[in-house]
């Protein structure tokens, strides 16, 4: 197994442990396909019109597919960051990322655990 890969799995199992704190009482494994589910539906909401529905990316904003954005070069804190804070252009010439307004915590939570499943499951582009 990859380190790249060992580490998405951490990073989801941790994002799942985080989300399932509040005292449901059903398992991580459900609590985090529900947190992916939640992300899905903020990413479709909040990020897609930039990113791409297929999370390949628009004329607006970069894949995040791209091999770019694999844990151990854009790590969880990194998308945490410029979701709520923007980001400068950087990788790409799109422009600089607004922040990402109306997004609680646990909505940001849900679209990072969204985007790594993705990236888990489809791999990325180089």
């Amino acid at each position: 197994m990859s380190l790249r890969l060992v580490r998405t799995i951490a990073a989801l199992v941790l994002v799942g442990l985080a989300a399932g704190c509040g005292g449901d009482s059903s398992s991580d494994g459900e609590a985090s396909a529900e947190l992916v589910d939640r992300g899905a539906e903020v990413y479709a909401a909040s990020c897609a019109s930039c990113h791409g529905t297929d999370l390949e990316g628009t004329d607006r904003g970069p894949s995040h597919l791209s091999i770019v954005y694999e844990p151990n070069h854009h790590p969880d804190s990194s998308f945490r960051s410029a979701i709520t804070n923007g980001a400068f252009e950087h990788h790409w010439s799109f422009g600089p990322m607004p922040p990402v307004e109306g997004l609680t915590d646990q909505d940001v939570d849900a679209v990072i655990a969204f985007v790594r499943a993705e990236q888990e499951a489809r791999g990325f582009q180089r």
